[in-house]
This record gives structure tokens, C-alpha cells and sequence, in this order.
């Protein structure tokens, strides 16, 4: 960096932490090239990523506790922040992109999808999304220490929006906004479902959906199930 004379000198403390923050970041330590988190171990995963360059609609649906919530919240931090591993084959988007990560309620919102992308309130910064990318946060109204709306930096140089909604909030809340992704974990009501896709169709948006099918073989999992233009993995 150079000084008000043309020198140049030491980068501040806080470009250094900022950089230090990225590098060691959630986002860099999974799926490297070896090791514990290597690629190589999680087939389904980089299916699941691979899907979104060719569905619109695609669905990890799985049991528990194999790592559905965090392939979901890789790829939404990587297309929030536009920082493309070098090995993704998965959808791009073209710059800063509006999201929705939803679950059942205002409080799993915040202890599952809020953790995964911003880290837990006691240890911010521990989530997918690097710190130092982290523009701005909103509070949501009625949850403690719940975020509304996080604004991202993005690789372009634009902001990202990701705003945390949940299924109680009815499928009124869903209506009237143009969105280009949509992250919902676990199964959605099929009203709330049907009225997320039309937030998608104005910008061909992309529908991600990491679910246990814990309601048995519903019409929306009977959708993914059968032959048609979704994925499943």
C-alpha cells in the first residue's frame, strides 16, 4: 500500500485481519483437494452441485446427520459471495444474486440455516459465509439475536441479499418479490413451495431443497421421485 508520498508501506491491521479471516474461513476448509473434508468423499455432494447447471428444481433428500445442511449451505455461500472454488461445476450466477433460506420456524431458521451461512451468536464469523463479506445485518423482530436480512459483499464488487424466512410466517409472506435463489431446508408446505417457484420464474432463479423426507412421500417428495424436469440426489 502506498502513502500520501508514493511510498509503500504496511497494509493496516484491519486489511490483514480481513484477509486472514477469508483464508481461514468455513468456506475454504470443505471440500479441498485431501484430507478429512477432501471431495473425493462426498459423491453425493458434488452431484448435488452439479445438478443446478441443469434443473431448476433440485433436492438432496437424504437421512440425517450426512452433511445435507451443509452441502446447502456451501453452495449459498458461494453463490452469495461469488467465491467460486476453482473445481465447482455448479451453477454460476452472473453477479450479486437476492436469496431466501427458509425452514420451519423463526427459531430453526436461526440455529440451523443462520449458523450454517453467519456462524451462531456466541461465535460469529463461524459460518460458511467469510466475516470480512459480511456488509450488513438486520435483526429479525419477535426472535433473539435473529437475522432478518444479511447483505454480502460480493467477488464483483455488488452486494448480495439473503434474508432468513421461515413456513409459520404463512404463504402470504412468500408473495410479490423477484428472487434468484431460493434455499429451503427441509420440506416446505406445497402452497409455500408453489409460491416460491413463481418468485423464480421472471429471473429463472434456482430452487434448492435439502430435506429428510419425514412426512413420508408427500406430493411435493413424490415429484422429486418421479421422472420430471427436477433433480434429485
Amino acid at each position: 500500500m502506498a502513502n500520501a508520498a508514493g511510498q509503500v508501506g504496511m497494509p493496516s491491521l484491519e486489511v490483514v485481519r480481513a484477509a486472514l479471516a477469508i483464508v481461514h474461513s468455513k468456506l475454504k476448509t470443505y471440500y479441498p483437494d485431501e484430507g478429512l473434508f477432501a471431495r473425493s468423499k462426498y459423491p453425493k455432494h458434488l452431484k448435488f452441485f452439479r445438478a443446478t447447471t441443469e434443473f431448476n428444481e433440485v433436492c438432496f433428500m437424504a437421512g440425517n446427520r450426512v452433511g445435507k445442511t451443509c452441502a446447502g449451505g456451501f453452495a449459498s455461500a458461494v453463490w452469495l459471495t461469488g467465491r467460486y472454488p476453482k473445481w465447482w461445476e455448479g451453477r454460476r450466477f452472473d453477479g450479486p444474486i437476492k436469496m431466501w433460506a427458509c425452514g420451519d420456524t423463526g427459531h430453526t431458521v436461526k440455529n440451523i440455516l443462520q449458523e450454517q451461512l453467519l456462524g451462531s451468536p456466541v461465535s460469529p464469523g463461524s459460518g460458511f459465509i467469510p466475516p470480512a463479506d459480511v456488509y450488513y445485518t438486520t435483526p429479525k423482530i419477535g426472535i433473539p439475536e435473529a437475522v432478518g436480512t444479511a447483505y454480502v459483499r460480493h467477488q464483483s464488487g455488488g452486494i448480495s441479499e439473503c434474508t432468513f424466512k421461515s413456513y409459520d410466517q404463512r404463504r402470504e409472506s412468500f408473495q410479490g418479490t423477484a428472487i434468484d435463489l431460493i434455499w429451503d431446508d427441509e420440506e416446505p408446505p406445497l402452497d409455500i413451495y408453489d409460491e416460491q417457484m413463481m418468485r423464480l420464474v421472471t429471473t429463472g432463479g434456482l430452487m434448492i431443497l435439502t430435506m429428510t423426507p419425514l412426512q413420508g412421500l408427500t406430493s411435493l417428495v413424490s415429484q422429486y421421485m418421479a421422472e420430471s424436469p427436477v433433480a434429485s440426489i
